[in-house]
């Protein structure tokens, strides 16, 4: 085995190469905000779960993401080894999404500022999470001579391919950015194999650069547990027939197909209405902004109030409770890079009935019902069927919580480091690759 020149009596390359800094760019959305409305989302999970893995590996974490919110501190101790530094660019409310591109220099500035009071050598990787993320990504690890590791989490092409009825498609500058985005990083971590595959095939990418890493869930949080005791906790009856929808309300995630076939199977049989309960869980997101109170509209439209109940966000521990109280989870996506929400349900013991796009058949596995296309009555068939099988749901609930078993955020970080520290090796060669100092900087943080 190679050592490293400058300690080469003690130390060998696989102990030097560690990664001592990661800093994580989040341009769009705060690892501080609660998943399931705005911008937050599965990103948002992504990026807490693996920094806090991290971390607890001692590979120091720092979170760069735009300012939203004057009265937090500039920088934010999110735990152990984990600082999230709120960087601002433009003005903190009024901007979407897609306001951002024009606030990249601003923020990128920002960060460079942050991270001047660093020694020289401070980070060893750049991991830039969506396209935002990664045209800032491209700038700071080209200043700070590190690796960019790039997760793209959705891809214009494969969104505008999929869209939903009445869904904006996005524009092509952002194809254009992803584009360059793909060009520049060293590494690029997708979910799947489809993702990788769409990354070769969509942008050209070189299949040398890309690295599949699943996904995880928590398996500490997300366990099986009592229905009835989760469902007394959550304010549902004992006796309901519960379908659960968890997620940002958009046309993206296509919560009104559940809806539509909610409405095809009380048509179908008028007694269910005494028992069913839909659950939705979030709030309003992406282009589903424009229209807030559509998914209620609807509701009302087709005769559902007394059925649909409406959840906010809830924290992770109660959104367990939720889980374990439904009798299955719908994941209608018209697009999904992974689908952590059916991650979460199978690990929790709910069989999902999901759709076959993206990375919910890596999600689903064997531990529920996939269904091709977006037809309400082929919906209604899959949910009404399963309702009326307990044993089956029994099965796929078994299944399910085997499958997700294999998919903790543990095994995620054990693949991540990996990616890391082989960037770090390639650009700076084996034997040049010294252990960088850990001495803390100064930083004023919340208490």
């Amino acid at each position: 085995m190679i050592k490293n020149r400058e300690r080469e009596e003690t130390t060998t390359v696989s102990e030097t190469d560690r990664v001592a800094r990661v800093a994580m760019l989040s341009v769009h959305t705060s690892p501080l905000d609660s998943p399931g409305t705005g911008d937050a989302g599965g990103l948002n999970v992504y990026v807490v779960e693996t920094a806090r893995r991290l971390a607890a590996r001692g590979t120091d974490v720092e979170i760069f993401t735009r300012a939203t919110d004057g009265a937090l501190p500039e920088t934010v101790r999110m735990g152990e080894g984990i600082l999230v530094h709120h960087i601002p660019a433009g003005p903190y409310e009024g901007l979407g999404k897609d306001d951002l591109p024009g606030q990249l220099c601003a923020f990128t500035a920002g960060v460079m500022r942050t991270a001047a009071g660093r020694p020289e050598g401070w980070y060893d990787v750049v991991h830039s999470h969506y396209w935002l993320s990664g045209q800032v990504g491209w700038l700071t690890a080209d200043r700070w001579n590190v690796p960019l590791v790039h997760t793209m989490h959705t891809m214009a092409r494969v969104k505008n391919a999929q869209l939903a009825e009445g869904d904006s498609a996005e524009p092509p500058g952002r194809e254009i950015g992803e584009a360059q985005v793909v060009e520049a990083a060293s590494v690029l971590v997708a979910n799947t194999d489809d993702e990788a595959d769409q990354l070769v095939r969509l942008y050209d990418a070189d299949p040398a650069k890309v690295r599949v890493v699943p996904p995880g869930v928590d398996l500490g949080v997300f366990t099986p547990g009592d229905q009835a005791e989760a469902r007394q906790t959550v304010g549902l009856p004992q006796d309901a027939l519960v379908v659960l929808f968890v997620g940002r309300i958009q046309p993206l995630k296509a919560p009104d197909v559940l809806i539509k076939a909610t409405a095809e199977l009380v048509r179908r049989e008028p007694s269910l209405r005494s028992r069913l309960v839909v659950g939705v869980l979030g709030g309003p997101s992406g282009s589903g902004l424009e229209r807030p109170e559509a998914l209620q509209e609807l509701v009302a439209e087709l005769g559902l109030g007394d059925l649909v109940r409406f959840v906010p966000p809830v924290s992770r521990a109660q959104l367990a409770h939720w889980y374990r109280a439904a009798d299955l989870v719908a994941v209608p996506s018209h697009n999904e890079s992974f689908g952590l929400v059916a991650m979460e349900s199978l690990a929790s013991g709910t069989p999902v009935v999901a759709a076959a796009v993206g990375g919910l058949p890596v999600a689903v596995g064997d531990g529920g019902l996939l269904l091709e296309g977006h037809d309400p009555v082929r919906w209604a068939d899959a949910i009404g069927g399963l309702l009326a099988d307990p044993e089956r749901r029994a099965t796929l609930a078994r299944a399910g919580v085997r499958h997700a078993a294999a998919f903790g955020w543990d095994r995620t970080v054990d693949l991540l480091d990996e990616v890391y520290r082989q960037a770090r090796a390639d650009l700076r060669g084996v034997g040049d690759v010294a252990l960088l100092p850990r001495a803390p900087v100064p930083v004023m943080v919340s208490p």
